[in-house]
């Protein structure tokens, strides 16, 4: 079984486009979805509704937004990178954000990549595909 993606994404349109996006490339990948970021950091540390959640649950990319509720997608990018078991899983920050700060914060705090999701509907698959046949084609992730 293909390990899952993490998808936080509180957009419910950004999130069916980015699913179908892989599903018609062909990416198998399971897809777990955190709608907020408090939702996101308790799937990958096995708390709240997922306490006893298995390491083999752990996802071999995180796609994530940076403007969400409950905790932003920045403060879950810290997180993320402060904790041995999760700070070497690929992180690609999806944003409609162009706040130079973001950019900025994201990348200092060690996200792998930084990407402002396109408003047309065909250029935004292309970006989702592009991600997918990377993060999980051509990288070589660190295996856990």
């Amino acid at each position: 079984m293909q390990p899952p993606i993490l998808l936080v994404e509180d957009n419910p349109d950004d999130e069916a486009l980015t699913i179908r996006a892989f599903s018609k490339n062909g990416i198998q990948n399971p897809i777990t979805v955190a709608r907020d970021g408090q939702e996101a950091v308790d799937y990958l540390f096995g708390q709240g509704l997922h306490t006893g959640k298995s390491k083999h649950d752990r996802p071999v990319l995180i796609l994530l937004d940076i403007k969400l509720p409950k905790l932003n997608g920045i403060e879950v990018l810290r997180q993320i990178r402060s904790h041995e078991q999760t700070r070497l899983i690929p992180v690609v920050v999806l944003t409609t954000s162009k706040e130079e700060d973001d950019l900025v914060k994201s990348y200092s705090l060690g996200a792998n990549s930084y990407i402002r999701k396109p408003v047309d509907f065909m250029q935004f698959m292309e970006v989702v595909r592009q991600v997918g046949l990377y993060w999980l084609m051509l990288n070589e992730p660190v295996q856990n």
